[in-house]
């Protein structure tokens, strides 16, 4: 029986996207025509990779009550039972219900964006999506009916190209991320050419009973033990990895929408017996 080489396998993902990621970096000056090349890639490179139940897109978050988020860079979201994506003048506009993850893309870790850190200001965008109220219905799945699951975990993080600044420590950075708490916490992160990182909370389970106050609890109680960081060059993989940890072993499928609720906004009803 031969052996495939998954290192080398997985060193080549690794060394396709760094070139990928440079290369915006390096030859795009404009500042909104290389945040949209980054934003590109990585939206790219995620849709390749994941699977076909998720898709990966640039969107705006939308919950039943007319609420919306922050225009988000990259929003991983459910395929299979969200029935409904608006698309308006060039945007999504995703039902919270079916988003999984979100992420801000920048090219260096280290720097600022309107006044504030490139931490802080990610955390925020997280934070106008999490907020966001979200319903729970019943689902058949398999042929078998299933009532409404608790509201899953949102997963939050950065993406980004460099780390400027002093690369032999993570002080700074991990500062940086411990001070964005509850919902404008940041679950993961990658560097591209730095390493990835995982914050590591307490408690780490998933939330187990109904409703939007015990999920904002969940957060409100939601305490960072330690940041632990890869490799540099295999930061890619690791960061892949855990994502998909997070999709399938954490959240799994997120919760049904309540269709009635976003038709009580036009005053319409559908059956409930069918």
């Amino acid at each position: 029986m031969n052996n495939v080489p998954l290192s080398e396998l997985f060193q080549g993902l690794q060394s396709q996207m760094v070139s990928q990621l440079n290369t915006n970096r390096d030859f795009i000056y404009h500042p909104g025509s290389k945040g949209d090349s980054l934003e590109n890639a990585w939206i790219e490179w995620l849709s390749k990779y994941l699977p076909n139940r998720y898709s990966v897109n640039k969107a705006i978050i939308i919950d039943h009550l007319g609420n919306t988020s922050h225009q988000i860079d990259i929003v991983i979201y459910d395929n299979w039972f969200t029935p409904f994506i608006f698309s308006q003048n060039g945007f999504h506009y995703i039902p919270a219900e079916g988003v999984y993850a979100v992420f801000e893309v920048k090219p260096d870790i280290s720097d600022y964006s309107d006044g504030k850190t490139n931490i802080e200001y990610c955390a925020e965008k997280i934070e106008s999506v999490r907020k966001l109220v979200r319903t729970s219905t019943n689902m058949i799945n398999s042929g078998k009916l299933l009532y409404p699951r608790p509201l899953t975990k949102i997963i939050g993080g950065i993406l980004t190209s460099t780390k400027s600044g002093d690369r032999t420590n993570n002080k700074t950075i991990n500062k940086h991320i411990q001070e964005q708490m509850n919902l404008r916490s940041i679950d993961i992160g990658c560097i591209a050419d730095y390493g990835s990182f995982f914050v590591d909370y307490e408690p780490s389970e998933e939330i187990k009973e109904l409703g939007q106050d015990v999920y904002l609890k969940f957060y409100e109680n939601r305490i960072c033990k330690e940041i632990k960081y890869s490799k540099s060059e295999n930061s890619l993989v690791t960061f892949f990895m855990q994502l998909t940890r997070h999709l399938q072993q954490s959240i799994g499928t997120v919760p049904a929408i309540d269709l009635q609720k976003y038709l009580d906004t036009i005053g319409e009803t559908i059956d409930k017996n069918i």
